[in-house]
């Protein structure tokens, strides 16, 4: 039965990637099966209108968008990320008088993205039953994987972290977040660590997913190409990609096909260049700053493998690279080491930060020399993200959460 749901979606860009692609992505699938009413930010309405406009689809006469922002007297200080978990904390405040305000009618309520298990919800506020998530967790980063940084990343990471703590620990608004919410939906498992969820009540299933953009498996690669997509930050662990390649190759006899390609920009390029330098490695490394999204498509077709050793909670390059067959190579954490299985994968334990260097790169090495497992692991890869990383699945699963209720 049909139902609608008003659905909270901070950030919402059909023209971007991340966490603007995700809101929009979710408010599609859930049209798929209700009707939804999805509230965000002013500053998104011309792209929101100009895509829909572009590309004309029957599942909009399922959605409508409302459109909230404080007064400019409260935003004035925000400055694209800067200050945005203290604004997106704001404005989910006021959200509930603006809702009340419309009277705006509608069967459940849906906290969709923007936030973590260490922001609260206030949407229990509107009396309607009230689903929270995916809600994400970032872990700490372990102190060994900072040993190449600036002190100063290492300080904002701890000070983030004592944030955290003191919200899971002291906010009365964040338990009773928990507490009210009639389903949790977590990202990871790793949420049920942090808060007191419900049995039975709560599911894990990550924000990321990606549509599906053709598969060829006997396409022919001219090369053994490795690719790792992200921002240049410690985050993502970029340190241990290039240097995890690195020693790959330094047990090849010939490595003038076999290549590493970083898409992605950000503060530590420099750094990451005068890594390759160091390793002698430049002219095996390419990095991509920008490129056009249909040039990164092609480029995923032609790669072999997908190196993603980063610390985060999550990772959208995930979902995208299992949809071309990359096995991925990763850290055994709560973001990515979760995403994969053995079948189509490689997740690598944590411990210093030579000997994750060292694992990462026998990781790699046992999927270029054992052309058997490559291909199995390729085809499992395509599967992983059929079953578990497409869209469909994802709006297939949120409308199985909302007959519940």
């Amino acid at each position: 039965m049909s139902k609608t749901i008003l659905a909270t979606t901070y950030a919402v860009n059909p023209y971007k990637g991340s966490e603007d692609g995700m809101g929009w992505n979710f408010v599609c699938q859930i049209a798929r099966f209700n009707k939804v009413i999805a509230i965000t930010r002013e500053n998104n309405q011309p792209h929101i209108e100009k895509y829909m406009k572009e590309n004309p689809s029957e599942i909009y006469q399922n959605i409508s968008f409302l459109y909230f922002d404080l007064p400019y007297w409260m935003r004035f200080w925000k400055k694209g990320g800067r200050g945005a978990m203290l604004y997106y904390w704001m404005w989910q405040k006021g959200i509930v008088g603006f809702i009340k305000k419309h009277s705006v009618k509608f069967d459940i309520v849906h906290n969709v993205n923007f936030h973590n298990d260490w922001t609260p919800s206030y949407l229990w506020k509107l009396g309607k039953p009230f689903i929270w998530g995916p809600v994400g967790h970032h872990p700490l980063i372990p102190k060994q994987y900072f040993s190449l940084y600036k002190k100063s990343y290492f300080i904002k990471d701890r000070l983030t972290w004592a944030i955290k703590l003191f919200f899971w620990n002291a906010s009365l608004a964040l338990s009773r977040t928990a507490h009210k919410a009639n389903f949790v939906v977590a990202m990871n498992k790793s949420v049920a660590d942090q808060l007191p969820l419900k049995p039975g009540k709560n599911s894990v299933i990550p924000s990321v997913a990606t549509e599906d953009f053709g598969y060829d498996l006997n396409r022919i690669k001219d090369s053994f190409t490795l690719i790792s997509a992200g921002r240049l930050v410690p985050l993502k662990g970029f340190d241990l990609t290039i240097l995890a390649f690195s020693k790959f190759l330094k047990n090849l006899d010939d490595i003038s096909n076999i290549f590493l390609k970083i898409v992605g920009s950000g503060p530590e390029l420099a750094l990451y260049k005068q890594l390759c330098k160091q390793e002698n490695i430049e002219q095996n490394v390419t990095f991509i700053e920008w490129i056009d999204r249909k040039d990164l498509l092609e480029m995923y077709k032609d790669a072999s493998l997908f190196l993603f050793p980063s610390h985060e909670g999550a990772g959208m390059v995930v979902a995208e690279a299992l949809s071309f067959g990359l096995p991925v190579v990763c850290l055994d954490n709560c973001g990515p080491g979760e995403f994969i299985t053995e079948k189509c994968g490689i997740a690598v334990e944590m411990k210093d930060h030579q000997t994750t260097i060292n694992e990462l790169a026998l990781a790699i090495t046992a999927l270029y020399k054992d052309k058997e497992l490559h291909a199995k692991m390729s085809k499992e890869a395509r599967k992983r993200f059929e079953n578990y990383f497409h869209w469909d699945r994802r709006g297939e699963q949120l409308d199985e959460i909302y007959q519940k209720l």
